[in-house]
Protein backbone atom coordinates (compact mmCIF):
# COMPACT_ATOMS: atom_id res chain seq x y z
CA UNK A 1 0.00 0.00 0.00
CA UNK A 2 1.55 3.30 -1.09
CA UNK A 3 0.68 6.63 0.50
CA UNK A 4 1.28 9.63 -1.73
CA UNK A 5 0.99 13.22 -0.54
CA UNK A 6 -2.32 13.89 1.21
CA UNK A 7 -4.03 10.81 -0.22
CA UNK A 8 -5.63 8.59 2.40
CA UNK A 9 -5.46 4.86 1.72
CA UNK A 10 -8.58 2.71 1.90
CA UNK A 11 -9.19 0.79 5.12
CA UNK A 12 -7.29 -2.48 5.32
CA UNK A 13 -9.52 -5.53 5.09
CA UNK A 14 -8.35 -7.24 8.29
CA UNK A 15 -10.87 -6.73 11.08
CA UNK A 16 -9.70 -6.36 14.67
CA UNK A 17 -11.75 -6.17 17.87
CA UNK A 18 -13.06 -2.77 18.90
CA UNK A 19 -13.32 -3.98 22.52
CA UNK A 20 -11.88 -6.92 24.42
CA UNK A 21 -14.27 -9.66 25.44
CA UNK A 22 -14.64 -9.31 29.20
CA UNK A 23 -17.25 -9.66 31.96
CA UNK A 24 -19.07 -6.68 33.43
CA UNK A 25 -16.86 -4.92 36.02
CA UNK A 26 -17.64 -6.23 39.48
CA UNK A 27 -15.97 -3.49 41.51
CA UNK A 28 -15.00 0.17 41.15
CA UNK A 29 -12.36 2.58 42.39
CA UNK A 30 -12.59 6.36 41.95
CA UNK A 31 -9.80 8.92 41.55
CA UNK A 32 -9.29 12.24 39.79
CA UNK A 33 -6.56 10.78 37.57
CA UNK A 34 -5.99 7.18 36.51
CA UNK A 35 -2.37 6.47 35.50
CA UNK A 36 -1.75 3.13 33.78
CA UNK A 37 1.89 2.11 34.17
CA UNK A 38 4.52 2.45 36.87
CA UNK A 39 7.75 3.33 35.10
CA UNK A 40 9.42 6.72 35.04
CA UNK A 41 6.64 8.26 32.93
CA UNK A 42 3.69 6.99 34.96
CA UNK A 43 5.13 7.65 38.41
CA UNK A 44 6.28 11.15 37.48
CA UNK A 45 2.80 11.97 36.16
CA UNK A 46 1.34 10.67 39.44
CA UNK A 47 3.64 12.92 41.50
CA UNK A 48 2.86 15.97 39.38
CA UNK A 49 -0.87 15.29 39.68
CA UNK A 50 -0.54 15.03 43.45
CA UNK A 51 1.35 18.34 43.54
CA UNK A 52 -1.75 19.82 41.89
CA UNK A 53 -3.93 18.41 44.67
CA UNK A 54 -5.49 15.64 42.59
CA UNK A 55 -6.12 12.09 43.79
CA UNK A 56 -4.41 9.42 41.72
CA UNK A 57 -4.86 5.71 41.04
CA UNK A 58 -1.78 4.02 39.56
CA UNK A 59 -2.62 0.77 37.78
CA UNK A 60 0.35 -1.49 37.01
CA UNK A 61 0.54 -4.93 35.45
CA UNK A 62 3.34 -5.98 37.78
CA UNK A 63 4.50 -4.62 41.11
CA UNK A 64 5.13 -0.90 41.10
CA UNK A 65 8.91 -1.26 40.94
CA UNK A 66 9.08 -3.97 38.28
CA UNK A 67 8.47 -2.35 34.88
CA UNK A 68 10.78 -1.52 32.00
CA UNK A 69 12.40 1.49 33.65
CA UNK A 70 14.41 -0.53 36.13
CA UNK A 71 16.06 -2.48 33.32
CA UNK A 72 17.47 0.68 31.69
CA UNK A 73 21.27 0.37 31.68
CA UNK A 74 21.82 3.63 29.83
CA UNK A 75 21.61 7.02 31.45
CA UNK A 76 19.66 10.25 31.12
CA UNK A 77 20.78 12.88 28.64
CA UNK A 78 20.61 16.51 29.77
CA UNK A 79 22.54 19.69 29.04
CA UNK A 80 24.39 20.40 32.29
CA UNK A 81 27.91 21.34 31.20
CA UNK A 82 28.89 24.90 30.35
CA UNK A 83 30.49 23.61 27.15
CA UNK A 84 27.22 22.03 25.99
CA UNK A 85 24.01 23.64 24.73
CA UNK A 86 20.36 22.75 24.06
CA UNK A 87 20.96 23.45 20.38
CA UNK A 88 23.75 20.85 20.30
CA UNK A 89 21.56 18.27 22.06
CA UNK A 90 18.74 19.03 19.61
CA UNK A 91 21.07 18.61 16.64
CA UNK A 92 22.21 15.18 17.86
CA UNK A 93 18.60 14.13 18.48
CA UNK A 94 17.47 15.23 15.02
CA UNK A 95 20.42 13.56 13.32
CA UNK A 96 19.48 10.25 14.94
CA UNK A 97 15.83 10.78 13.97
CA UNK A 98 16.72 11.08 10.27
CA UNK A 99 14.29 13.82 9.31
CA UNK A 100 11.21 12.66 11.24
CA UNK A 101 11.73 14.42 14.58
CA UNK A 102 9.22 17.15 15.41
CA UNK A 103 11.31 20.28 16.11
CA UNK A 104 8.97 21.72 18.75
CA UNK A 105 8.96 18.46 20.69
CA UNK A 106 12.75 18.22 20.50
CA UNK A 107 13.03 21.82 21.71
CA UNK A 108 10.86 21.03 24.72
CA UNK A 109 12.97 17.96 25.48
CA UNK A 110 16.37 19.64 25.41
CA UNK A 111 15.40 22.93 27.09
CA UNK A 112 13.24 21.48 29.89
CA UNK A 113 15.27 18.34 30.46
CA UNK A 114 17.85 19.78 32.90
CA UNK A 115 15.20 21.12 35.29
CA UNK A 116 13.25 17.86 35.15
CA UNK A 117 16.43 15.95 35.99
CA UNK A 118 17.00 18.23 38.99
CA UNK A 119 13.38 17.62 40.01
CA UNK A 120 14.03 13.88 39.85
CA UNK A 121 17.02 14.33 42.14
CA UNK A 122 14.82 16.32 44.54
CA UNK A 123 12.50 13.30 44.61
CA UNK A 124 15.44 11.24 45.85
CA UNK A 125 17.32 9.85 42.81
CA UNK A 126 21.08 9.77 43.37
CA UNK A 127 23.38 9.92 40.35
CA UNK A 128 27.10 9.22 40.06
CA UNK A 129 29.37 12.08 41.12
CA UNK A 130 33.08 12.77 40.96
CA UNK A 131 35.45 13.53 43.86
CA UNK A 132 34.46 17.20 43.65
CA UNK A 133 30.79 16.35 44.15
CA UNK A 134 29.76 17.33 40.63
CA UNK A 135 27.66 15.02 38.52
CA UNK A 136 29.74 12.74 36.33
CA UNK A 137 28.83 13.37 32.70
CA UNK A 138 29.62 10.75 30.07
CA UNK A 139 29.05 10.36 26.35
CA UNK A 140 27.16 7.67 24.41
CA UNK A 141 26.70 6.84 20.75
CA UNK A 142 25.31 9.70 18.68
CA UNK A 143 26.13 12.43 21.22
CA UNK A 144 28.81 15.03 20.52
CA UNK A 145 29.13 16.20 24.13
CA UNK A 146 29.38 14.71 27.61
CA UNK A 147 25.78 15.02 28.78
CA UNK A 148 24.76 11.59 30.11
CA UNK A 149 24.22 11.07 33.84
CA UNK A 150 24.31 7.54 35.26
CA UNK A 151 23.56 5.90 38.58
CA UNK A 152 25.65 2.99 39.76
CA UNK A 153 27.38 2.83 36.40
CA UNK A 154 24.87 0.78 34.42
CA UNK A 155 22.03 0.75 36.98
CA UNK A 156 20.40 4.11 36.18
CA UNK A 157 16.93 2.69 35.63
CA UNK A 158 16.98 0.80 38.92
CA UNK A 159 17.91 3.94 40.86
CA UNK A 160 15.26 6.06 39.12
CA UNK A 161 12.64 3.40 39.83
CA UNK A 162 13.75 3.12 43.47
CA UNK A 163 13.44 6.84 44.10
CA UNK A 164 10.07 7.21 42.39
CA UNK A 165 8.70 4.10 44.10
CA UNK A 166 9.62 5.54 47.48
CA UNK A 167 8.01 8.88 46.62
CA UNK A 168 4.67 7.45 45.45
CA UNK A 169 4.31 4.90 48.25
CA UNK A 170 4.88 7.67 50.79
CA UNK A 171 1.93 9.68 49.40
CA UNK A 172 -1.46 8.67 50.84
CA UNK A 173 -3.19 10.40 47.93
CA UNK A 174 -1.89 7.77 45.49
CA UNK A 175 -3.67 4.42 45.37
CA UNK A 176 -1.63 1.60 43.86
CA UNK A 177 -3.41 -1.20 42.01
CA UNK A 178 -0.76 -3.83 41.33
CA UNK A 179 -0.92 -7.05 39.29
CA UNK A 180 -3.65 -5.51 37.14
CA UNK A 181 -3.99 -5.72 33.37
CA UNK A 182 -5.77 -2.80 31.74
CA UNK A 183 -8.47 -3.81 29.26
CA UNK A 184 -10.36 -0.91 27.68
CA UNK A 185 -11.12 2.77 28.05
CA UNK A 186 -14.29 3.87 29.78
CA UNK A 187 -15.87 6.94 28.19
CA UNK A 188 -18.66 9.22 29.36
CA UNK A 189 -21.75 10.25 27.40
CA UNK A 190 -19.71 12.92 25.57
CA UNK A 191 -17.02 10.45 24.49
CA UNK A 192 -14.43 11.73 26.94
CA UNK A 193 -12.12 9.32 28.80
CA UNK A 194 -13.67 8.57 32.18
CA UNK A 195 -11.57 5.65 33.41
CA UNK A 196 -10.53 2.15 32.42
CA UNK A 197 -11.64 -1.42 32.89
CA UNK A 198 -9.00 -3.77 34.28
CA UNK A 199 -8.45 -7.21 35.67
CA UNK A 200 -6.56 -7.79 38.90
CA UNK A 201 -4.45 -10.89 38.41
CA UNK A 202 -5.50 -12.96 41.38
CA UNK A 203 -3.95 -10.70 44.02
CA UNK A 204 -5.75 -9.12 46.96
CA UNK A 205 -9.46 -8.80 47.57
CA UNK A 206 -10.35 -7.05 44.31
CA UNK A 207 -10.09 -10.14 42.14
CA UNK A 208 -11.39 -10.14 38.64
CA UNK A 209 -12.61 -7.43 36.30
CA UNK A 210 -13.27 -3.99 37.74
CA UNK A 211 -13.15 -0.35 36.75
CA UNK A 212 -11.30 2.78 37.78
CA UNK A 213 -13.51 5.84 37.32
CA UNK A 214 -11.58 9.07 36.78
CA UNK A 215 -11.65 12.53 35.23
CA UNK A 216 -8.57 11.85 33.10
CA UNK A 217 -6.61 8.77 32.01
CA UNK A 218 -2.85 8.72 31.40
CA UNK A 219 -1.39 5.73 29.54
CA UNK A 220 2.23 5.05 30.49
CA UNK A 221 2.32 1.33 29.74
CA UNK A 222 5.77 1.17 28.15
CA UNK A 223 6.67 -0.76 25.02
CA UNK A 224 5.41 -3.62 22.88
CA UNK A 225 8.54 -5.72 22.47
CA UNK A 226 6.70 -8.98 23.18
CA UNK A 227 5.18 -8.74 19.70
CA UNK A 228 8.50 -10.31 18.63
CA UNK A 229 9.84 -13.75 19.47
CA UNK A 230 12.91 -12.19 21.09
CA UNK A 231 12.96 -8.91 22.99
CA UNK A 232 14.81 -7.13 25.76
CA UNK A 233 11.46 -5.92 27.14
CA UNK A 234 9.94 -7.57 30.22
CA UNK A 235 7.21 -10.14 29.69
CA UNK A 236 4.45 -7.62 30.49
CA UNK A 237 5.33 -5.42 27.47
CA UNK A 238 2.56 -6.72 25.24
CA UNK A 239 1.48 -3.42 23.69
CA UNK A 240 -1.57 -3.09 25.92
CA UNK A 241 -1.53 0.72 25.92
CA UNK A 242 -1.25 1.13 22.14
CA UNK A 243 -3.92 -1.54 21.57
CA UNK A 244 -6.29 0.07 24.11
CA UNK A 245 -5.71 3.46 22.52
CA UNK A 246 -6.42 2.19 19.01
CA UNK A 247 -9.62 0.49 20.17
CA UNK A 248 -10.68 3.74 21.85
CA UNK A 249 -10.22 5.68 18.61
CA UNK A 250 -6.79 7.22 19.31
CA UNK A 251 -4.35 7.65 16.43
CA UNK A 252 -0.96 5.91 16.56
CA UNK A 253 2.02 6.90 14.46
CA UNK A 254 5.58 5.84 13.52
CA UNK A 255 4.87 2.26 14.65
CA UNK A 256 7.24 0.91 11.99
CA UNK A 257 10.30 2.33 13.79
CA UNK A 258 11.48 -0.38 16.19
CA UNK A 259 15.05 -0.55 17.46
CA UNK A 260 16.70 -3.98 17.66
CA UNK A 261 19.63 -5.10 19.80
CA UNK A 262 21.71 -7.54 17.72
CA UNK A 263 22.60 -10.17 20.31
CA UNK A 264 20.09 -11.55 22.78
CA UNK A 265 20.74 -14.99 24.19
CA UNK A 266 18.63 -17.46 22.20
CA UNK A 267 16.77 -19.70 24.62
CA UNK A 268 14.84 -21.83 22.13
CA UNK A 269 11.71 -21.49 19.97
CA UNK A 270 9.33 -21.82 22.91
CA UNK A 271 11.00 -19.25 25.13
CA UNK A 272 8.71 -16.48 26.37
CA UNK A 273 9.28 -13.26 28.25
CA UNK A 274 12.36 -11.13 28.51
CA UNK A 275 15.48 -12.49 26.83
CA UNK A 276 18.91 -11.76 28.38
CA UNK A 277 21.31 -9.57 26.44
CA UNK A 278 24.79 -10.67 25.48
CA UNK A 279 26.58 -7.35 25.73
CA UNK A 280 28.36 -5.69 22.82
CA UNK A 281 31.33 -5.45 25.17
CA UNK A 282 31.95 -9.14 24.52
CA UNK A 283 32.43 -8.45 20.82
CA UNK A 284 34.58 -5.51 21.82
CA UNK A 285 36.93 -8.00 23.46
CA UNK A 286 37.17 -10.16 20.37
CA UNK A 287 34.13 -12.46 20.31
CA UNK A 288 33.14 -13.40 16.74
CA UNK A 289 29.81 -14.05 15.06
CA UNK A 290 29.49 -17.33 13.16
CA UNK A 291 26.75 -19.04 11.16
CA UNK A 292 25.59 -22.62 11.62
CA UNK A 293 28.51 -23.89 9.55
CA UNK A 294 30.96 -22.09 11.82
CA UNK A 295 31.85 -19.41 9.25
CA UNK A 296 32.23 -15.73 10.12
CA UNK A 297 29.79 -13.56 8.19
CA UNK A 298 30.51 -9.97 9.31
CA UNK A 299 33.79 -9.76 7.38
CA UNK A 300 33.07 -7.78 4.22
CA UNK A 301 29.73 -6.53 5.53
CA UNK A 302 31.31 -3.57 7.34
CA UNK A 303 34.90 -2.39 7.85
CA UNK A 304 34.50 -2.93 11.60
CA UNK A 305 33.09 -6.46 11.12
CA UNK A 306 31.64 -7.60 14.49
CA UNK A 307 32.15 -4.10 15.90
CA UNK A 308 29.87 -2.44 13.34
CA UNK A 309 26.93 -0.32 14.61
CA UNK A 310 24.03 -2.18 16.21
CA UNK A 311 21.64 -1.87 13.28
CA UNK A 312 24.25 -3.12 10.81
CA UNK A 313 24.98 -6.20 12.93
CA UNK A 314 21.29 -6.91 13.57
CA UNK A 315 20.50 -6.75 9.85
CA UNK A 316 23.45 -8.99 8.94
CA UNK A 317 22.37 -11.61 11.48
CA UNK A 318 18.82 -11.49 10.14
CA UNK A 319 20.06 -12.02 6.57
CA UNK A 320 21.97 -15.11 7.64
CA UNK A 321 18.97 -16.48 9.53
CA UNK A 322 16.74 -16.01 6.48
CA UNK A 323 19.37 -17.53 4.18
CA UNK A 324 19.84 -20.59 6.37
CA UNK A 325 16.26 -20.99 7.55
CA UNK A 326 17.24 -20.76 11.20
CA UNK A 327 16.24 -18.54 14.10
CA UNK A 328 19.69 -17.88 15.57
CA UNK A 329 23.40 -17.60 14.86
CA UNK A 330 26.36 -18.10 17.18
CA UNK A 331 28.73 -15.90 19.14
CA UNK A 332 32.19 -17.42 19.60
CA UNK A 333 33.87 -16.17 22.77
CA UNK A 334 35.94 -19.28 23.45
CA UNK A 335 39.20 -17.47 22.71
CA UNK A 336 38.45 -14.37 24.82
CA UNK A 337 41.10 -14.31 27.53
CA UNK A 338 39.82 -14.29 31.12
CA UNK A 339 36.19 -14.65 29.98
CA UNK A 340 34.85 -15.83 33.35
CA UNK A 341 36.60 -13.07 35.27
CA UNK A 342 35.77 -10.24 32.87
CA UNK A 343 32.15 -11.18 32.08
CA UNK A 344 30.89 -13.14 35.09
CA UNK A 345 27.23 -12.15 34.67
CA UNK A 346 27.07 -13.18 31.02
CA UNK A 347 28.90 -16.44 31.71
CA UNK A 348 26.57 -17.24 34.60
CA UNK A 349 23.43 -16.50 32.58
CA UNK A 350 24.65 -18.67 29.70
CA UNK A 351 25.41 -21.53 32.06
CA UNK A 352 21.92 -21.22 33.57
CA UNK A 353 20.66 -21.86 30.04
CA UNK A 354 22.89 -24.91 29.68
CA UNK A 355 25.60 -23.27 27.57
CA UNK A 356 29.21 -22.82 28.69
CA UNK A 357 30.69 -19.93 26.67
CA UNK A 358 34.19 -20.90 27.77
CA UNK A 359 33.96 -24.08 25.69
CA UNK A 360 30.83 -23.70 23.52
CA UNK A 361 29.35 -21.35 20.95
CA UNK A 362 26.61 -19.08 22.34
CA UNK A 363 23.34 -18.96 20.32
CA UNK A 364 22.17 -15.37 19.78
CA UNK A 365 19.49 -13.55 17.82
CA UNK A 366 18.41 -9.92 17.34
CA UNK A 367 15.87 -8.72 19.91
CA UNK A 368 13.30 -5.93 19.78
CA UNK A 369 14.56 -3.21 22.10
CA UNK A 370 12.62 0.07 21.87
CA UNK A 371 9.55 1.42 20.04
CA UNK A 372 10.04 4.97 18.76
CA UNK A 373 6.39 5.19 17.70
CA UNK A 374 3.18 4.93 19.69
CA UNK A 375 -0.02 6.84 20.38
CA UNK A 376 0.46 10.27 18.86
CA UNK A 377 0.29 13.20 21.29
CA UNK A 378 0.58 16.95 21.18
CA UNK A 379 3.11 18.87 23.26
CA UNK A 380 0.87 18.57 26.32
CA UNK A 381 0.74 14.77 26.08
CA UNK A 382 -2.86 14.76 24.84
CA UNK A 383 -3.93 11.99 22.44
CA UNK A 384 -6.65 12.44 19.83
CA UNK A 385 -9.25 11.11 22.33
CA UNK A 386 -10.53 13.76 24.79
CA UNK A 387 -9.35 13.15 28.34
CA UNK A 388 -6.78 10.52 27.30
CA UNK A 389 -3.06 11.28 27.68
CA UNK A 390 -0.02 9.16 26.83
CA UNK A 391 3.54 9.41 28.14
CA UNK A 392 6.78 7.46 27.75
CA UNK A 393 7.39 4.63 25.31
CA UNK A 394 3.67 4.08 24.66
CA UNK A 395 3.47 7.64 23.27
CA UNK A 396 4.83 9.25 20.13
CA UNK A 397 5.62 12.86 20.94
CA UNK A 398 7.76 13.29 17.81
CA UNK A 399 10.98 13.45 19.82
CA UNK A 400 12.58 10.27 18.47
CA UNK A 401 11.66 10.40 14.80
CA UNK A 402 12.90 7.34 12.91
CA UNK A 403 15.47 6.29 15.51
CA UNK A 404 15.87 7.10 19.21
CA UNK A 405 19.08 8.80 20.34
CA UNK A 406 20.74 7.01 23.27
CA UNK A 407 19.54 8.10 26.74
CA UNK A 408 16.71 10.28 25.43
CA UNK A 409 14.00 7.79 26.48
CA UNK A 410 14.06 8.32 30.25
CA UNK A 411 14.44 12.05 29.59
CA UNK A 412 11.34 12.08 27.40
CA UNK A 413 9.36 10.45 30.21
CA UNK A 414 10.51 13.11 32.68
CA UNK A 415 9.83 16.08 30.41
CA UNK A 416 6.42 15.08 29.08
CA UNK A 417 5.24 13.84 32.47
CA UNK A 418 5.86 17.39 33.65
CA UNK A 419 3.90 18.79 30.72
CA UNK A 420 0.97 16.45 31.39
CA UNK A 421 1.13 17.44 35.05
CA UNK A 422 0.80 21.10 34.11
CA UNK A 423 -2.18 20.29 31.91
CA UNK A 424 -3.88 18.34 34.72
CA UNK A 425 -3.20 21.17 37.17
CA UNK A 426 -4.97 23.62 34.89
CA UNK A 427 -8.25 21.92 35.71
CA UNK A 428 -10.23 18.82 34.86
CA UNK A 429 -13.89 18.78 33.85
CA UNK A 430 -16.31 16.59 35.74
CA UNK A 431 -17.28 13.66 33.52
CA UNK A 432 -20.78 13.45 32.18
CA UNK A 433 -22.74 10.38 33.21
CA UNK A 434 -21.30 7.26 31.65
CA UNK A 435 -23.49 4.59 30.11
CA UNK A 436 -23.62 1.35 32.08
CA UNK A 437 -20.80 -1.10 31.49
CA UNK A 438 -21.86 -4.12 29.51
CA UNK A 439 -20.14 -7.42 28.89
CA UNK A 440 -18.11 -7.33 25.66
CA UNK A 441 -18.47 -10.22 23.28
CA UNK A 442 -15.86 -9.36 20.62
CA UNK A 443 -13.63 -12.31 19.85
CA UNK A 444 -10.26 -12.99 21.41
CA UNK A 445 -7.25 -14.71 19.89
CA UNK A 446 -6.43 -18.19 21.18
CA UNK A 447 -3.20 -17.82 23.22
CA UNK A 448 -1.88 -20.92 21.43
CA UNK A 449 -1.51 -18.75 18.31
CA UNK A 450 0.85 -16.33 20.05
CA UNK A 451 3.98 -18.24 19.01
CA UNK A 452 2.86 -18.18 15.38
CA UNK A 453 2.36 -14.41 15.63
CA UNK A 454 5.73 -13.62 17.20
CA UNK A 455 7.59 -15.93 14.82
CA UNK A 456 5.98 -14.13 11.88
CA UNK A 457 6.94 -10.72 13.25
CA UNK A 458 10.55 -11.73 13.91
CA UNK A 459 11.09 -13.35 10.53
CA UNK A 460 9.22 -10.84 8.35
CA UNK A 461 8.90 -7.55 10.27
CA UNK A 462 12.14 -7.55 12.24
CA UNK A 463 15.41 -5.71 11.73
CA UNK A 464 15.33 -6.52 8.00
CA UNK A 465 12.20 -6.06 5.89
CA UNK A 466 11.06 -6.40 2.29
CA UNK A 467 7.83 -5.83 0.44
CA UNK A 468 7.42 -9.55 -0.19
CA UNK A 469 8.09 -10.45 3.44
CA UNK A 470 5.71 -7.81 4.73
CA UNK A 471 3.00 -9.09 2.41
CA UNK A 472 3.49 -12.58 3.80
CA UNK A 473 3.34 -11.20 7.35
CA UNK A 474 0.17 -9.24 6.63
CA UNK A 475 -1.47 -12.37 5.23
CA UNK A 476 -0.45 -14.44 8.23
CA UNK A 477 -1.78 -11.82 10.65
CA UNK A 478 -5.03 -11.60 8.69
CA UNK A 479 -5.36 -15.37 8.98
CA UNK A 480 -4.90 -15.08 12.75
CA UNK A 481 -7.52 -12.34 12.86
CA UNK A 482 -9.85 -14.78 11.15
CA UNK A 483 -9.47 -17.05 14.18
CA UNK A 484 -10.71 -14.43 16.64
CA UNK A 485 -13.42 -15.71 18.91
CA UNK A 486 -11.92 -19.00 19.99
CA UNK A 487 -10.60 -17.97 23.41
CA UNK A 488 -12.32 -17.47 26.73
CA UNK A 489 -11.84 -14.08 28.44
CA UNK A 490 -8.64 -14.12 30.47
CA UNK A 491 -5.17 -12.62 30.63
CA UNK A 492 -3.61 -14.95 28.05
CA UNK A 493 -6.32 -14.22 25.48
CA UNK A 494 -6.33 -10.50 26.19
CA UNK A 495 -2.56 -10.30 25.76
CA UNK A 496 -2.63 -12.33 22.55
CA UNK A 497 -5.34 -10.07 21.14
CA UNK A 498 -3.46 -6.90 22.09
CA UNK A 499 -0.36 -8.32 20.37
CA UNK A 500 -2.37 -9.10 17.24
CA UNK A 501 -3.74 -5.55 17.15
CA UNK A 502 -0.31 -3.96 17.54
CA UNK A 503 1.38 -6.39 15.13
CA UNK A 504 -1.22 -5.75 12.43
CA UNK A 505 -0.90 -1.97 12.75
CA UNK A 506 2.91 -2.09 12.82
CA UNK A 507 3.08 -4.37 9.78
CA UNK A 508 0.67 -2.18 7.83
CA UNK A 509 2.78 0.91 8.52
CA UNK A 510 6.00 -0.91 7.60
CA UNK A 511 4.45 -2.10 4.37
CA UNK A 512 3.30 1.38 3.48
CA UNK A 513 6.70 3.07 4.06
CA UNK A 514 8.55 2.24 0.85
CA UNK A 515 11.96 3.55 1.84
CA UNK A 516 14.77 2.87 4.30
CA UNK A 517 14.93 5.41 7.12
CA UNK A 518 16.37 5.14 10.62
CA UNK A 519 15.63 1.72 12.10
CA UNK A 520 13.12 0.86 9.34
CA UNK A 521 15.07 -1.05 6.69
CA UNK A 522 13.48 -2.10 3.39
CA UNK A 523 15.69 -4.38 1.23
CA UNK A 524 13.55 -3.52 -1.80
CA UNK A 525 13.82 0.23 -1.10
CA UNK A 526 17.37 0.63 0.32
CA UNK A 527 17.52 4.45 0.05
CA UNK A 528 15.65 7.15 1.91
CA UNK A 529 13.20 9.33 -0.01
CA UNK A 530 12.28 12.94 0.82
CA UNK A 531 8.73 12.18 -0.27
CA UNK A 532 8.54 9.95 2.82
CA UNK A 533 9.35 12.70 5.30
CA UNK A 534 5.91 12.01 6.72
CA UNK A 535 4.51 10.22 9.73
CA UNK A 536 2.26 7.28 8.94
CA UNK A 537 -0.77 7.70 11.17
CA UNK A 538 -2.80 4.57 11.94
CA UNK A 539 -6.38 4.55 13.21
CA UNK A 540 -8.75 1.68 14.00
CA UNK A 541 -12.27 2.30 12.74
CA UNK A 542 -15.27 1.18 14.79
CA UNK A 543 -15.82 -1.61 12.25
CA UNK A 544 -12.39 -3.03 13.14
CA UNK A 545 -10.53 -1.96 9.98
CA UNK A 546 -7.28 0.01 9.99
CA UNK A 547 -6.85 3.32 8.16
CA UNK A 548 -3.38 4.69 7.25
CA UNK A 549 -2.86 8.40 6.61
CA UNK A 550 0.35 10.33 5.84
CA UNK A 551 1.05 13.43 7.95
CA UNK A 552 3.97 15.69 6.96
CA UNK A 553 6.62 16.51 9.54
CA UNK A 554 5.73 19.82 11.19
CA UNK A 555 1.99 19.16 10.98
CA UNK A 556 0.64 18.59 14.50
CA UNK A 557 -1.83 15.79 15.16
CA UNK A 558 -5.50 16.73 15.26
CA UNK A 559 -6.11 17.15 18.98
CA UNK A 560 -9.33 19.09 19.53
CA UNK A 561 -9.91 19.27 23.27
Amino acid sequence: MTLAGPVVGPPLATRLPSRLAAPVPGWELTADVCVVGSGVAGLCVALHARAAGLSVAVVTKVEVDDGSTRWAQGGIAAVLAATDSPAAHAADTETAGVGLCEPDAVHALVTEGPDRLRELMAWGAAFDRGPDGDLLLTREGGHHADRIVHAGGDATGAEVQRALHAAVTADPGITLVEHAMVLDLVTDAAGRAAGVTLHVLGEGSSDGVGAVRSRAVVLATGGMGQVYASTTNPSVSTGDGVALGLRAGAVATDLEFVQFHPTALYLGPDSRGQQPLVSEALRGEGALLRDGAGERFMVGVHPLAELAPRDVVAKAITRVQLRDGTDHVFLDARHVEGLEQRFPTIVARCREAGIDPVTELVPVTPAAHYASGGLVTDLAGRTTVPGLYACGEVACTGVHGANRLASNSLLEGLVFAGRIGAELAAGLPDPQPAPPQLAHLDGLLDPAARGRLTATMSSRVGALRSGAGLTVAAGELAALAGLLGTAEPGVAGWEATDLLTVATALTAAAGAREETRGCHWREDHPADDDAWRVHVDVALHPDGTLQLTPRPVGTPPEVHW
